[in-house]
């Protein structure tokens, strides 16, 4: 249980630092919380709406790993450096990856929701 509590806290630690640190932190966590409602009206089925509001919390999950990458590369050095950039920078693709693949659900589930499929 004490190891529980302690990864608990890690995880209120590190979303409290996101948070207050990256503004796409903050604008995700504001999309995940606008995604349950509007999944409650776009989706079609219980599942569908879980599926919606999982695809949203999959972006912000690809956001965290990619702010962490970030801070922890800007800690090993200020100076620019070309390899460190391409690791950032497949970081950045990742999150680009995950809201792609977000907006197609959503966009699937309108169609879906319009009688268009």
């Amino acid at each position: 249980m004490l190891r529980l509590w302690r990864a608990t806290i890690n995880t209120r630690n590190g979303l409290a630092f996101a948070i207050r640190s990256e503004q796409a932190v903050r604008e995700e966590i504001f999309a995940l919380v606008l995604s349950v409602p509007l999944a409650w009206l776009i989706g079609t089925t219980t599942m569908r709406r879980v599926e919606l509001v999982a695809a949203v919390a999959f972006v912000l999950v690809v956001e965290l790993l990619n702010t962490a990458i970030e801070k922890l590369a800007d800690r090993l050095t200020t100076d620019h450096d070309l390899k460190i950039g391409q690791v950032k920078d497949m970081g950045s693709a990742a999150v680009g990856v995950a809201l792609l693949m977000a907006g197609l659900f959503w966009l699937f589930a309108l169609a879906e929701r319009m009688g268009a499929i």
